[in-house]
């Protein structure tokens, strides 16, 4: 234990014990005050933070149209509430993906910094990622003690959010000031060795509380989930909101994360001749050598102004800046053969290690009648500007060999790097407007549509601009037939075509090096089907979406847009209660993704790299369903079930990665000590200490002959932690 836990530890188990020690000398006051007063006043015991085990977002927000229930929106939409993420003790957001059945992660050099995709296709770093309907950089980690909930839209979604390749929306929702003053503290031990301490104070002050306060403090330091690793994580972050009048409210949030791993496995790189061998054991020391690893900052700064016209109108705005630096030192590891001996070294690579974004929106929305129907408008706008900036100066040092089944250590040292450049330079902004016209109590028609202009600037190392290009006044749209045949049923069809950013040719190899291809078009049609019964959600839809790609030509050697990726697919849904004790999230996600003409007839019409056919998750918790007085009310159980399909691991599909099941246990035991609602959680995850590979992708999602990478899943880890609520 360091100095600083020493120090923190006991203020965080003092604190609890002096607010119990004042609720006991106010109960006695209250007793001596019962005395002389024949009024009583019985209040309930509150439940500790996420004990309910909330499954389900009865509201999903969705841009520009504002929120919605969750049953009436025309998309495929799943989320991860607040109570999962405080009950399964995720710690990364990537953590939460693996309950989202049509969601994969390509892990490029940690999970951490895992990239998200949805329905087989790749996200963008910035265009398919928000945070408070922001866009925001997916390179770098981010803790889930900053936010309130994950929510996915699976699907096209550039008319509502500009342009963006076709893997939906990922969207992060900050947690906000609390009307009640709460205090949340919490001590957490991970695996071998991490200690977390954690704070979320909320509440609001001066006249009908026009000042609402939120603050999140995290520190995170020891070993990771293997020996001779290094983990910490540090959060400060602060969300505000200013009442200035009963109409309008600004909210202010602000957050300085760092996030700093040694010792760490990273991905296994082999070229289409290797057969991808089984995982290793990510337990076992020394696939990542104790001297490699990374350092990560990421600040993030936004403002959002909600102002209520009257009662059918309203206007909200919001910007965001955040800058997000990866200092990168991590092993390379190069499969050599199927028996899984590797070549490893370290380097400080020459990919950005700086992102500084940029992101705005604006958004009226409203309600007109005419005649018989009535109309929901948004007219707005969105979009942002990312740059990149990349080290002129790298190093890399090469270690030697040994096998992913028998790691062995390798001496070395850190590799040099400095400088920075200007990479790149994206910029898009979209025009939006959009009308949902509501017949009657059944029908309605739902269309969106934007307007985009989009410009992308590249550079090399002295300075100079090596591409540009860019595109006005793209269009984008979404329509929906939306039938309510029965409360809380709704059945839809949707159609949409979206805009995205045009790949980039190689720098080597093609006789057009890093030229930029002109803007893609991706189209989507969508049927599906959703009831709420009661406290439970269920919702099934089936899809065929297409996006073109490019390929090196092997005659011409030219890099040029040709053929398409075509995905089919079905989803299923469920979210909720079943009844007052058993709670369930999950769904399971049938999917056949190919490439088409790739020009090249060993990768035509194959399976995607790393996309699963078949993908399901259940998570169950139980509540032992006994009387509030018994000693055992509070007490918990949860099972997470997790199963991937196999996958194809290059774009020949001469190789697979082995389907995997996985087992995730936790129990948890909510009780009240002189009123103060307490936690006590203990959670196992991967308890049969399954080894499978978690992801498989291709250095290019494009249809040539490139190499791939495979990250293998974590171990079987522990983790307990006790939290008050005061």
């Amino acid at each position: 234990m360091n100095k600083k836990q020493k120090y923190i530890l006991p203020l965080l188990l003092l604190f609890p014990l002096q607010t119990m020690a004042q609720k006991i000398s106010s109960s006695n006051n209250m007793e001596r005050d019962d005395e002389k007063s024949e009024k009583i006043t019985v209040r309930g015991q509150r439940r500790a933070d996420g004990s309910v085990a909330v499954m389900s977002t009865p509201d999903v927000t969705l841009g520009p149209l504002g929120s919605l229930k969750s049953e009436d929106a025309p998309f495929s939409i799943m989320s991860v509430p607040h109570d999962v993420i405080a009950n399964q003790q995720a710690r990364n957001v990537n953590d939460l993906m693996k309950y989202l059945p049509s969601v994969q992660l390509e892990a490029r050099g940690s999970a951490s910094m895992a990239r998200p995709q949805s329905r087989g296709f790749e996200g963008d770093v910035t265009a398919n990622s928000r945070i408070d309907g922001l866009n925001m950089t997916t390179t770098t980690p981010y803790p889930t003690e900053m936010f309130e909930n994950l929510q996915v839209l699976n699907g096209l979604a550039g008319a509502m959010y500009g342009p963006q390749n076709p893997a939906g929306i990922f969207s992060y929702q900050l947690k906000r000031p609390t009307d009640r003053r709460t205090e949340h503290l919490s001590i957490n031990y991970d695996s071998i060795g991490a200690v977390t301490e954690y704070a979320d104070v909320s509440g609001r002050v001066g006249k009908n509380g026009w000042f609402g306060y939120r603050l999140n403090l995290l520190h995170d330091e020891g070993t990771a989930y293997v020996e001779h690793s290094q983990l910490k994580r540090n959060l400060v972050s602060g969300d505000f909101d200013i009442h200035l009048s009963s109409k309008t409210v600004i909210e202010i949030d602000a957050s300085h994360y760092t996030y700093n791993e040694r010792g760490t496995a990273t991905n296994f790189s082999f070229d289409n001749s290797i057969q991808l061998p089984s995982a290793p054991n990510m337990g076992k020391a020394y696939l990542g050598q104790k001297y490699a690893g990374f350092n990560t900052e990421t600040n993030t700064f936004l403002g959002k102004i909600k102002h209520q016209i009257n009662k059918k109108w309203r206007f909200t705005a919001g910007g965001l800046y955040q800058d997000a630096k990866r200092e990168m030192f991590n092993n390379n590891n190069r499969l050599l053969n199927s028996k899984g001996d590797y070549q490893q070294s370290i380097s400080v690579a020459g990919q950005a290690n700086v992102f500084q974004v940029g992101s705005n929106f604006a958004y009226v929305n409203g309600e007109v009648n005419t005649d018989f129907v009535k109309h929901e408008l948004v007219l707005g706008t969105n979009g942002y500007m990312r740059g990149n900036y990349n080290p002129t100066h790298t190093e890399t040092i090469n270690l030697g060999t040994s096998n992913i089944h028998n790691p062995r250590p390798l001496p070395g040292h850190r590799p040099k790097g400095w400088g920075r450049y200007q990479s790149a330079l994206i910029q898009q902004q979209a025009l939006i407007a959009g009308d949902t016209i509501h017949f009657n109590q059944q029908w309605a028609i739902m269309g969106v549509f934007s307007w985009s202009w989009l410009s992308n600037d590249s550079w090399n190392i002295k300075g100079k601009k090596t591409a540009h290009n860019s595109h006005d006044a793209a269009f984008s749209p979404t329509t929906s037939l939306i039938y309510h045949p029965l409360e809380g049923h709704t059945a839809y069809f949707t159609w949409a075509r979206s805009l995205q950013a045009g790949d980039i040719a190689p720098a080597t190899g093609v006789i057009n090096p890093n030229q930029i291809m002109a803007p893609y078009r991706s189209e989507e049609y969508e049927v599906g089907y959703k009831v709420k019964f009661n406290r439970l959600w269920l919702n099934v839809a089936a899809f065929r979406m297409t996006r073109p790609y490019a390929f090196i030509n092997p005659t011409t050697h030219i890099f040029a847009v040709a053929g398409q990726q075509r995905n089919y697919g079905v989803e299923f849904q469920v979210a909720g209660q079943i009844w007052d004790s058993l709670s369930i999230l999950g769904g399971v996600t049938w999917l056949d993704a190919q490439l088409g003409k790739t020009g090249n007839i060993a990768t035509s019409h194959k399976q995607i790299v790393g996309v699963p056919p078949v993908q399901a998750n259940l998570l169950i918790d139980y509540q032992l369903p006994v009387a509030k007085d018994h000693i055992l009310y509070g007490m918990a159980f949860n099972i997470n079930l997790h199963y991937t399909d196999r996958r194809a691991a290059n774009n020949y599909n001469t190789t697979f990665a082995k389907g995997y099941f996985t087992t995730d246990v936790g129990m948890r035991y909510a009780f009240n000590v002189f009123n103060t609602p307490l936690a006590a959680r203990f959670n196992v995850n991967n308890v049969t200490n399954k080894h499978y590979w978690m992801s498989v992708y291709p250095s290019s999602i494009n249809g040539g002959t490139a190499n791939n990478s495979a990250y293998a899943g974590l171990p079987r880890t522990y983790q307990f932690s006790l939290a008050v609520d005061f």
